[in-house]
């Protein structure tokens, strides 16, 4: 999910959402995900998500921990006291990427283990996410298999190009818990829940079926011929071709939405106690 509304439909469906980076820089600043997230901007984010949302799980995209060591330790602590799930801390280096876009660049391993080690230090019962970003094919089994012997949670390969590669990553993480990225478009196999467990993944995140799916509804509705009618000859025509079944229904949600957060004006506010 990437904003509030998003979050608030898929809550109907699922119990635990990944709060991606890459909708959230898409959704709160109008930018690419490469590396325009403030961390202040994303904590504020999930305590309104938790605040909204109590009983699901939310899963963050830390990035590189917003670069220093230091600031990915009061991030995560802040984190954690607002109620999140879990942290996913990538080891890529600055100008950081989407996990599915070319051009990244990985830090040198003992750097990021030593930045990992410290958020493990400081989280209490935060799930921490080990991932590397890593191209080169040998580099990629040797990290997976350094962040297993960590004491991450689970172990993230990003951009993973094809179900083979799944395998080998699979066997040299050992007894790890293994998580899967699935990004519509992006590098990794379009694969089902099914398949990803037979292949030995533990834990699947889709970073962007809301952020994309409102992208093309935005687009088509925007399209919509009804747009060119004469607005002027629609009203005296009533309701007419107007009401179709899903505007209907839209009316209906927006108009519950208002009622569930309308105040009751018979009941007093504090706000106007305070000022009597």
């Amino acid at each position: 999910m990437r904003d509030m509304y998003s979050a608030s439909i898929a809550a109907e469906h699922y119990d635990g959402m990944f709060v991606s980076g890459f909708g959230f820089a898409a959704s709160h600043y109008g930018l690419p995900d490469i590396g325009f997230i403030a961390w202040p901007d994303m904590v504020a984010f999930v305590q309104r998500l938790r605040g909204a949302l109590p009983r699901h799980h939310l899963l963050v995209d830390i990035d590189d921990g917003y670069v220093d060591p230091e600031v990915a330790c009061h991030v995560v602590e802040g984190l954690e006291r607002i109620g999140a799930s879990g942290v996913i801390l990538e080891d890529q280096k600055r100008p950081r990427r989407c996990g599915h876009a070319d051009g990244k660049q990985v830090l040198p391993l003992s750097e990021y283990l030593a930045k990992l080690e410290m958020v493990l230090a400081t989280r209490q019962d935060l799930v921490v996410v080990a991932r590397t970003d890593a191209t080169d094919e040998n580099d990629i089994l040797h990290r997976a298999e350094k962040l297993a012997a960590t004491d991450a949670d689970v172990v993230l390969v990003d951009g993973v190009r094809s179900v083979e590669w799944i395998r080998r990553i699979r066997k040299v993480v050992g007894d790890k818990p293994l998580l899967f990225n699935q990004i519509a478009g992006g590098k990794s196999p379009r694969l089902s829940l099914t398949e990803l467990s037979e292949l030995g993944v533990d834990v699947a995140v889709y970073s962007t079926p809301c952020l994309f799916a409102a992208h093309q509804a935005m687009h088509s509705a925007l399209a919509d011929p009804i747009l060119e009618v004469d607005r002027t000859a629609n009203n005296q025509q009533g309701s007419g071709t107007a009401g179709s079944d899903h505007e209907g229904s839209a009316v209906d949600m927006i108009e519950a939405l208002v009622a569930a957060h309308q105040h009751v004006e018979d009941h007093d506010c504090p706000a106007d106690r305070l000022t009597r």
